[in-house]
């Protein structure tokens, strides 16, 4: 295999899909991959066996998704264009507005298709004011229920998105009670919920069963369909990044330059200040590995080895499917990386690899 290459491991995406579909059966919650966090669409037709479809935010994914994952086709954006509605309708089971005043605005030619409204429930888990939904003056939803009222016979559902990297099931619990002291009597008017993504229910340790009779609860007691939107969570721990090391040096620190880059192949190791897991991470051998593009700050992050790196030295950045492929950029031209996939049977397939003319269409 060459490299850089996104390696996804389909036994490894396994176990995720595995409590998903688990989580579906006892609790009656459907889930949706939500596309702005993993598109790569040659895993979509392992994934369609026990996911219920797509959720999108832009006409493109909405259409990848009906495309290329099928099942249900939810379309969401922060603000639909004119010449947006009429193609992310033909393409999708339910178009959700941020805002009322979008929900008006395309009323009449939204009439007749199912229709849901973003809510923002004022509170959230994100550690990071950039991705917080809940951050003062956010424009992710409406949030005030008397302003909601009086179109909610326009609707059948709404979209609560205000979990981030939540693997505490007691502080779900907490924000979902909220949602239901606040928003109560405008959910019973509702056909369908959807409770976002964001909720680490596939990690270790996570009690599911808790989540499930919750879940089941909530839908019963409001007479709703339920609907999750994992993003991360579908994918987590199934994907590396393949690198190579190019060259090493000592400036005080052991360092050791790849073939890849955290501002082009990994971009949110950059945007959120976190290292990446590279490696098994054990040994006497303490490395910095970096980046090859001329970003002074393109590290990953140190890692400890069993053995001093050399040139042709492969590693593996672990945990490389979320939020990375979908964000691949082409800064300084650096090779973008491969994507392959792991069968179950341990043969691995190179699905896409990418090449000057690719870098060259890019631009113009």
């Amino acid at each position: 295999m060459q490299t850089p290459c996104y390696l996804i491991d389909k036994t490894r995406l396994l176990p995720n899909m595995e409590r998903i579909a688990w989580l579906r059966e006892e609790s009656g919650a459907k889930s949706l991959l939500a596309l702005k966090c993993f598109a790569t669409w040659s895993v979509f037709d392992f994934m369609a066996q026990y996911m219920d479809g797509t959720t999108s935010s832009s006409l493109y994914e909405a259409r990848l998704g009906a495309e290329k994952f099928g099942g249900e086709t939810h379309a969401y954006s922060v603000a639909w264009a004119d010449d947006e509605i009429a193609p992310v309708l033909a393409v999708s089971d339910k178009v959700i507005f941020n805002t009322r005043s979008q929900l008006e605005r395309f009323a009449t030619p939204s009439e007749g298709h199912v229709r849901g409204l973003r809510i923002n429930p004022g509170v959230s888990t994100s550690g990071f004011d950039l991705a917080d939904p809940a951050r003062p003056f956010s424009r992710l939803g409406e949030h005030d229920p008397a302003a909601i009222a009086p179109v909610a016979d326009m609707i059948s559902g709404f979209m609560f998105h205000n979990n981030c990297e939540n693997a505490d099931f007691d502080r779900f619990d907490e924000m979902l009670t909220h949602i239901e002291d606040r928003f109560g009597p405008l959910i019973d008017r509702m056909e369908w919920i959807s409770l976002g993504g964001g909720i680490h229910f596939t990690g270790d340790g996570y009690p599911i069963e808790r989540l499930a009779e919750r879940l089941k609860r909530f839908a019963e007691q409001h007479g709703v369909q339920v609907y999750l939107e994992p993003g991360e969570a579908a994918i987590t721990n199934s994907t590396t990044l393949e690198v190579t090391v190019l060259d090493t040096m000592f400036n005080g620190k052991n360092l050791a330059i790849v073939d890849a880059s955290i501002e082009a192949h990994m971009l949110d190791l950059l945007i959120y200040r976190e290292t990446a897991q590279v490696g098994d991470d054990t040994g006497p051998e303490e490395w910095m590995i970096c980046g090859k593009s001329c970003l002074a700050g393109d590290i990953f992050g140190t890692s400890r080895f069993p053995a001093p790196l050399v040139p042709g030295d492969r590693l593996s950045v672990r945990d490389a499917g979320g939020y990375t492929m979908v964000k691949k950029n082409w800064f300084n031209g650096v090779k973008m990386p491969a994507i392959a996939v792991r069968e179950m049977d341990g043969t691995v397939r190179c699905v896409r690899s990418f090449d000057y003319d690719d870098f060259a269409a890019a631009l113009s």
